[in-house]
This record gives C-alpha cells, structure tokens and sequence, in this order.
C-alpha cells in the first residue's frame, strides 16, 4: 500500500513537471491563415482570412482562445494540421507566432445562438524577440494589465 502510493506520487510530481503552466490571461488575438489551394490556377485571387477573439489561457507551449466561429469560410481553424498566424495584443507589446489547433468544443448556450469555441492549440514558430516580450507577460503579466488599465482610466495605483 505503502509503496503504491509513494510510486502515485512520483508519477504526479513528473506529470506537473512537463506540463507548462497556465496563465489565465485575456487579451485580444486575431487568428489568420492562408486558404488551401485546391485549383493552383486561382491562387493569385486567394486572400488571407483572420478571426478576432480573445486568450482565455496562455503558457509556454501552447494557448487555448474563444473565437465566435470554429470556421472561416469553408476552412476549419483546427485539424490537417492547419497552420494558424497568431498576433496577440499584450500591454507589454505586440507578439506574433504561428499555432497548430490540437482540440476544439463548443462553449456557451446553443439555445440563444450564443456558441463560440474554445481552442487549444500548441505553438510551432515564434521569433526570438517575440519569445522574449511573450515570456516577459508570463511572468509578470498582471502587474501589466493592471498598468494598462491604470492608464486607460487616467488612475496612477503605485
């Protein structure tokens, strides 16, 4: 008995150990991909299509955000391994990587028409510079939003 529990414990503690921690943060995100190109003859026409939204969590590997729409035309934001371009909007600047979608459910009230989706998705690029600014808000990213707010309303809290 003894020994099953300590072996339970061990493999709890390696678990939380490679799994990143999660930020509860909500910051604006816009979500943008290049269409599949089925015809090669028509991809001078084809254009980039974005959805805004919102992060409900962020870590260092991965980001999980609400949009109103699990689609953009007739292109889904998850699965095929579709490649998303990600540009967030944090106090301490703008950040841009690129995502893969590993899940997806449907949040909200389906009775109102009020579904949006929730997503969680792995990060796959990100530049040096951007890495820094994002891993900066990781760290000290209330104290930011709380500056930003702060100057939004004209109030200095320190």
């Amino acid at each position: 008995m003894f020994l099953r529990k300590l072996i339970s414990n061990f493999n709890k503690s390696i678990t939380e150990r490679n799994i990143a921690q999660r930020h509860k943060y909500e910051v604006p995100v816009t979500i943008s991909f290049e269409p599949l190109r089925k015809n090669v003859r028509l991809t001078s026409g084809i254009q980039k299509s974005s959805i805004n939204g919102e992060t409900k969590d962020l870590s260092k590997t991965g980001i999980a955000f609400i949009v109103s729409s699990i689609r953009l035309g007739e292109n889904y934001l998850v699965g095929d391994g579709r490649v998303l371009d990600i540009e967030l909007k944090l106090p301490n600047g703008k950040v841009e990587m690129q995502l893969v979608g590993q899940r997806y459910e449907p949040i909200g009230d389906e009775h109102n028409s009020a579904i949006k989706y929730l997503i969680g998705a792995k990060i796959v690029k990100m530049s040096e510079s951007d890495r820094e600014v994002y891993e900066e808000f990781l760290l000290v990213g209330k104290k930011l939003q709380q500056n930003a707010r702060s100057l939004n309303f004209g109030v200095d809290r320190n």
